[in-house]
């Protein structure tokens, strides 16, 4: 038995906004008892001295994607479809120890900025592969990260996927596309199956299925993928009404809503979550909640892409599992879980005053950033603490200027952190982050390595990027000529 007893530390209660002095007994990495200052240990339990320091649940990443570790910075002024059209470029080109770095890259940010566990939708071109999501869990393993990593799939590609977007293209640059086509249903339906059974780590880093955005699959391949879910008990993750231009084509090609779409397939349950959902409407809100389902909420990447404004208050009316996240640093350039909170109530705030009602408080921001994030990643004893949860706990240093002073400790780790203050992380009762510096780290190193991952993709990805400057134009133009169209019912043969 290893046993850990945490004294001197304040600890966030919400209810309360307030931050008791608190100690805490972690047997086996699972808290065992909480209590005031000088709560009776083990003689042999190790001393945590949280003294000076306010604690929280580690935060959880609700929606993000490690391979755009390698992308940072990569995108400006880009809607959602000029970034899919940027994808060969930004993230091609990549060997098995690239996609291991660039999913370590993002771990190390997200445990250094107070996140301790994340959905992760990683990609691997044509198909996913058992030695590129094994490099992903030993990523978070290295880390000393929790993680579900879902395999983003497709069979339609994004040309084929937008009516009338292909045939808009050059013939040049028609030709050129066709080299994007995806591999065929059931040879990347098997790709999973085979990740799957070969899946070897932690039993804190475990798999799921993500069906990416539900106009890029056929109907037989989002099935397929929901079997899979449900022989192994995974969770299934895909981008749902994300942009506008999705709910367009979504109701050109079903006649209805691209969630109502899901439902009538039978993916929708429990352990079913919408990326996003910028543009769900109370039909499809009241389906998930009914589900039991839930939303990560991505405000950041929304505002940056161009997407629109969540409607997160009415999500949590109509009784949708909230979480938070920060999407991918491709497309949000951060892993910090308190911008993406501070974003998400500023951004219901914005809808004005006259709309007062809508806007979220910190504490149900904090609440979903933690405790709803877990709940969709189908983590029971997480996302709290609490006897019987996983002592995934973050101790912020109550010195820095971000904390003095200490009005209200929820709205200030909501409003006023931004990561800075973290001293230490724990996972499992297990000091990951201390001294602000992440354990076994050598970041120097890490930025070697990574600037010379950078100085090769580069070079590989040179024609891509070409590529890229062609289709931009046509692309930019395109998608949102589309989205401004009415909505209308047109079905089309590659979905059925």
């Amino acid at each position: 038995m290893s046993a850990t007893v945490i004294r001197g530390g304040r600890l966030v209660d919400i209810p309360a906004r307030a931050a008791p002095y608190t100690d805490i007994l972690v047997v086996d990495g699972v808290i065992r008892e909480m209590g005031p200052a000088g709560l009776a240990a083990p003689e042999d339990a190790e001393v945590f001295d949280a003294s000076g320091m306010l604690m929280h649940p580690g935060l959880i990443n609700g929606h993000t994607h490690g391979h755009g570790g390698l992308s940072k910075g990569m995108a400006d002024r880009w809607t959602l479809e000029l970034l899919l059209t940027a994808g060969p470029w930004i993230s091609g080109s990549r060997q098995v120890e690239d996609k291991y770095l660039s999913t370590y890259l993002g771990a190390a940010e997200m445990l250094l900025k107070g996140c301790t566990a994340c959905y992760d939708l990683t990609y691997e071109f044509p198909t996913p592969t058992s030695e590129g999501l094994a490099a992903c869990v030993k990523a978070y393993a290295d880390a000393g990260m929790r993680a579900v990593v879902a395999p983003m799939v497709a069979d339609i590609s994004f040309y084929e996927a937008i009516p009338g977007l292909l045939d808009a293209l050059p013939p040049a640059l028609q030709k050129r596309v066709e080299a994007m086509r995806l591999a065929p249903a059931e040879t990347t339906l098997a790709a999973i199956r085979a990740a799957i059974h070969d899946w070897t780590g932690p039993a804190s880093i475990r798999p799921a299925v993500a069906p990416t955005i539900p106009h890029h699959c056929t109907d037989a391949f989002m099935i397929g993928c929901r079997d899979i879910a449900r022989d192994h008990g995974l969770g299934l993750h895909s981008h749902v009404a994300e942009s506008r231009m999705q709910v367009v084509v979504g109701k050109r090609l079903y006649g209805r809503t691209q969630l109502q779409h899901m439902d009538g397939l039978g993916l929708v349950g429990p352990d079913f979550v919408v990326g996003h959902g910028v543009w769900l409407d109370d039909e499809d809100m009241r389906i998930l909640a009914g589900h039991g389902g839930s939303v990560s909420h991505n405000p950041g990447s929304n505002a940056l892409l161009g997407n629109g404004i969540a409607h997160a208050r009415r999500m949590l009316e109509l009784g949708v599992n909230l979480a938070v996240g920060t999407d991918g640093s491709s497309c949000s350039d951060n892993q910090n879980m308190y911008e993406a909170m501070r974003t998400a109530i500023y951004v219901s705030h914005a809808r004005g005053p006259e709309a007062f009602a809508e806007w979220l408080s910190t504490a149900e921001i904090f609440t979903a950033a933690t405790e709803g994030s877990a709940r969709a990643l189908g983590l029971k004893d997480v996302g709290r603490i609490a006897p019987g949860y996983k002592a995934d706990i973050v101790f912020l240093d109550l010195t820095s200027i971000n904390l003095i002073p200490l009005n209200d400790p929820v709205n200030q780790i909501v409003q006023a952190e931004d990561g800075r203050s973290v001293h230490s992380v724990m996972v499992d009762g297990r000091v990951v982050v201390r001294d602000g510096r992440l354990a076994g780290a050598d970041m120097a190193r890490l930025a070697l390595d990574a600037e010379r991952a950078r100085e090769r993709l580069t070079a590989a990805n040179a024609d891509n990027r070409a590529l890229f400057t062609q289709l931009a134009p046509v692309v930019g133009s395109y998608c949102p000529g589309l989205s401004a169209q009415p909505y209308h019912a047109e079905r089309h043969a590659h979905i059925h």
